[in-house]
């Protein structure tokens, strides 16, 4: 059975010690909550196919009954907060519980660099910003980023994309990129990924404020449409996108770095078929 870190949902954990005890023993559900100190005999069996969610009084009985102690222990409390999060917030404090605790224990965890790296927007900014600018100082990097940064933050981002293998530092102090994408479970990427559109947005409120509009370009469109023309849009979005990252990999004298976002997204609830009676 894989250790713990390399899981990150504590539901799967559970099934895989089951099906561990079960290869190579007689054992049940019921064994299993019997163990655990859990009434219920089928409990744990809800538990792990997400018809229920482990209570907090729960996760030590199930954490004993698999003979989790220590780093394991904590590891496995924190995947149970993680997984039973109700909303971003609660499920980003139980990530950063979880990186905190590895690197205490100098234990790598599988989500920790996609968690690092999409939290704050420098960490992108400084990748592709670097290479752009060989030999410079921390400071002369962090000068040109247009949303306050320091020079020891990005000397700890540089340290950070080098260790992560997301850039390259050449023997001659340059760096450069590397092909490496970053990765993290189906679990987290979602949530890491919203974490940066909202922190990028908030970056384009900014730019409203500080860039002449040579330097940016805002446009918007309110339209009335169904669900049929928005599947419509969203794939021609996801065609112009592609589109604009060939233009961009066709330029071969950068010398500045953007961000581009796309966005639709609802202003109103949908309309009923009462409310569509009503306006006639």
């Amino acid at each position: 059975m894989r250790p713990i870190t390399e899981y990150q949902d504590y539901r799967e954990y559970m099934r895989d010690f089951y099906a561990e005890r079960k290869r190579s023993s007689y054992f049940t559900w019921r064994k299993f909550a019997s163990l655990a100190g859990f009434a219920s005999p089928a409990y744990l069996k809800l538990v792990s196919d997400g018809k229920t969610s482990l209570s907090k009084p729960g996760i030590a009985k199930a954490a004993r009954a698999m003979g989790l102690e220590g780093f394991d222990y904590t590891y496995f409390t924190l995947l149970v907060k993680f997984g039973n999060a109700k909303n971003d917030s609660e499920k980003e404090s139980a990530l950063r519980e979880l990186e905190r605790e590895a690197q205490m224990n100098k234990i790598r965890i599988v989500d920790a660099d996609a968690f690092r790296y999409y939290e704050n927007p420098a960490y992108p900014i400084i990748r592709e910003l670097a290479p752009l600018m060989p030999n410079a100082s921390f400071g002369e990097i962090a000068s040109k980023v247009k949303h306050e940064i320091t020079a020891a933050q990005v000397r700890d981002i540089l340290q950070f994309l080098v260790k992560a293998d997301l850039l390259k530092k050449n023997d001659d102090g340059t760096y450069e990129q590397t092909q490496k994408a970053v990765k993290g479970s189906k679990e987290t990427i979602p949530l890491v990924i919203r974490t940066m559109n909202r922190k990028m947005s908030e970056l384009a409120v900014q730019s409203i404020a500080k860039d002449s509009v040579e330097e940016r370009n805002f446009s918007g469109i309110t339209m009335g449409i169904n669900k049929s023309v928005y599947d419509r849009i969203t794939k021609e979005i996801d065609i112009f996108r592609k589109k604009i990252i060939d233009i961009a990999n066709e330029c071969r004298d950068i010398d500045q770095v953007y961000q581009m976002n796309l966005q639709v997204f609802p202003l109103t609830d949908e309309a009923t078929t009462s409310d569509k009676r009503r306006r006639k």
